[in-house]
């Protein structure tokens, strides 16, 4: 998958636009979906994409959209750092295979960094754990999303 690669209407995130897959939302409006990254990197990584732009990549997307984007990664973020106190927050966007993409539907990954060692432990014996510890996460990020 190249930089020139058509929009899939069947890839996972625009499953999970349309309801098809679920996700632990963190926020929706009429322009965005952000909810926890299933293999997160950190506690708290969460992805943030668009819902009304059919884009593969950072190249393929209007302006107007890409503000929406970039908006409800900034709004996202700072509810995550409210929430979790990171020493810092990696904002990344891949743009093709090269890049490191791996889903075909722009996104932006908003990743809590901590320099005290907080390491995300990914030896959660089931997926409902897994789950259960995400799904906690995300409220505390909500509640600051929501004040």
């Amino acid at each position: 998958m190249d930089l020139n690669t058509p929009y899939d209407q069947e890839n996972i995130f625009a499953k999970i636009i349309k309801g098809d897959i679920p996700c632990i939302k963190l926020y929706e409006d009429d322009h965005i979906l952000s909810f926890m990254d299933m293999f997160p990197q950190s506690v708290g990584h969460s992805l943030v994409i668009s819902k009304s732009a059919t884009a593969v990549n950072l190249f393929d997307i209007d302006q107007d959209n890409l503000c929406h984007l970039i908006k409800g990664a900034q709004k996202i973020g700072n509810a995550a750092k409210i929430a979790l106190k990171p020493d810092g927050i990696k904002l990344a966007q891949f743009s093709g295979n090269a890049a490191g993409q791996t889903v075909f539907h722009l996104h932006f990954h908003i990743i809590p960094v901590f320099e005290n060692g907080h390491i995300l432990d990914q030896t959660d014996p089931t997926d409902e754990a897994k789950n259960a510890r995400l799904v906690k996460i995300a409220e505390l990020i909500r509640k600051e999303i929501n004040n």
